[in-house]
């Protein structure tokens, strides 16, 4: 029934991308300058930050932090970005969501410079996903590092395989349904309103599920030849944290939360950081 008993990690894989990084960033003669944005009073930015800062001092890239607080107004978080977006010694930037109530981050982003925005989050990066453009695009680190655990599970060529994208949002689902087509792969993208989801999932190779709420993909819905990725973050009472899918479901292989898509993800950003380096500096891009 399975060639993969183990779950499906993300560790290994997040060390051989770091390895590269590491490779990258050792030619050069400069360190690469990533900056914060914070303007909320979300303590899980805060925290997410001080573990981005201690990545980034073991890499060897710059990390600073630019923090707004909760008083932050809108024209001032776009004065910082566009401030970010223009200086020349600073190479990538991320917008810590969420943001505080009553500021908004689509408009945010639209004053951050594209070949920064290490997070792919900008509408110009999307836009260049969704016309088959990659090459010239900062790739979402999640949905990037989604397609990552698929082709470990699915082999390197996915042309032709059924992909379900659960949870159309704009940090996952959006970008990775593009992504995946991207690569040749049949895409169905469901949402709350999806009927008979058992009956959706029925005919694909693997199930995505980015919807941030705990327990939605359940054993009834799933088949054992299914390869389940989870993208999903939930902190439950007591600070455990799960995924979107029920754990332990009865597939060919499911990714843990955590230990499956958020390794890769954190490394995957590092590796913007040195594209969106290149992209500057006008230089080739794998």
């Amino acid at each position: 029934m399975s060639d993969h008993p183990h779950p499906l990690r993300g560790k290994t894989m997040a060390d051989a991308v770091l390895k590269g990084v590491r490779r990258d960033l050792a030619a050069w003669d400069f360190q690469p300058h990533l900056v914060s944005v914070l303007a909320s009073a979300d303590e899980a930015s805060r925290v997410y930050v001080e573990s981005k800062s201690g990545r980034a001092r073991r890499l060897g890239v710059r990390f600073s932090v630019r923090d707004l607080g909760a008083g932050a107004t809108q024209e001032g978080l776009h004065a910082v970005l566009q401030a970010l977006s223009h200086d020349p010694d600073v190479h990538g930037v991320v917008l810590e969501l969420p943001l505080a109530p009553g500021l908004d981050a689509d408009a945010a982003l639209l004053c951050l410079a594209p070949q920064k925005d290490v997070e792919g989050l900008t509408p110009a990066n999307l836009a260049l996903i969704a016309a088959g453009r990659e090459p010239e695009a900062l790739l979402p680190p999640t949905p990037r590092s989604v397609r990552f655990l698929l082709r470990q599970a699915l082999g390197d060529d996915l042309r032709g395989l059924r992909a379900a994208v659960i949870g159309p949002g704009r940090t996952v689902g959006r970008p990775l349904t593009f992504m995946l087509n991207n690569k040749g792969m049949t895409v169905t993208l469901c949402n709350e309103h999806t009927r008979d989801l058992a009956g959706v999932l029925a005919g694909v190779d693997a199930v995505v599920v980015a919807v941030g709420r705990a327990g939605l993909l359940r054993a009834n819905q799933v088949r054992p030849e299914h390869v389940v990725i989870d993208a999903g973050i939930n902190v439950q009472e007591g600070g455990e944290v799960v995924g979107d899918a029920e754990p332990g479901l009865p597939v060919r292989t499911q990714t843990p939360v955590p230990g499956g898509v958020g390794p890769l993800t954190s490394a995957l950003m590092y590796q913007n950081l040195v594209r969106a380096v290149k992209l500057q500096r006008g230089e080739p891009v794998e």
